[in-house]
């Protein structure tokens, strides 16, 4: 079985960034997926299958729209992340005889790049900390309780740590 992450360079300033994008979400969406079945955290989603998604690489106009017809924000976001396994149909609907679809994720580089600046990190570290926490979501994790947000920045940490990345929550307060 293989993982894969489809991407989808919405907005050129992406190909402008001083590494390979697409190669660096294909390898971080392999890092968090090795992860999650090493430790059994894919359970929700393990149908003894291939696991895909959708990475679309884009910016702060596209975001500001779907996030204010699906979460009623008007405001960019820096990724949203519409998964599957929220459907009723699911696996049934996302499911062939080889691959299981996860769903779609959408990334402003423009936030990204604020964000960065201002917490004072890589645009790479944190363009990997927000790929992970959506892929999480697209597993089914979420943090709308204090233990759901330990729980996803937990395995966040840990993935990070995986690929020589330091915690992104270390200067924040715990939840």
């Amino acid at each position: 079985m293989s993982n894969l992450l489809e991407v989808i360079v919405d907005d050129d300033g992406w190909l402008k960034l001083p590494l390979d994008i697409e190669k660096y979400a294909k390898d971080v969406f392999a890092e968090t997926m090795e992860y999650m079945q090493q430790n059994g955290l894919d359970e929700s989603i393990n149908y003894g299958k291939s696991i895909t998604a959708n990475l679309s690489l884009s910016n702060d106009v596209q975001v500001k729209e779907l996030n204010a017809v699906f979460r009623k924000k008007n405001a960019p976001t820096n990724i949203l992340s519409f998964a599957n396994i929220d459907d009723d149909n699911f696996p049934d609907d996302f499911c062939d005889d080889e691959m299981l679809e996860l769903g779609d994720m959408i990334m402003s580089l423009e936030t990204l790049q604020k964000e960065a600046v201002i917490k004072k990190i890589s645009l790479q570290d944190h363009f990997a900390h927000l790929l992970v926490h959506g892929i999480l979501h697209l597993s089914g994790y979420d943090h709308q309780s204090d233990d759901e947000a330990e729980e996803m920045e937990t395995i966040e940490i840990d993935v990070l740590h995986k690929m020589g990345i330091e915690n992104p929550y270390a200067d924040e307060e715990t939840v």
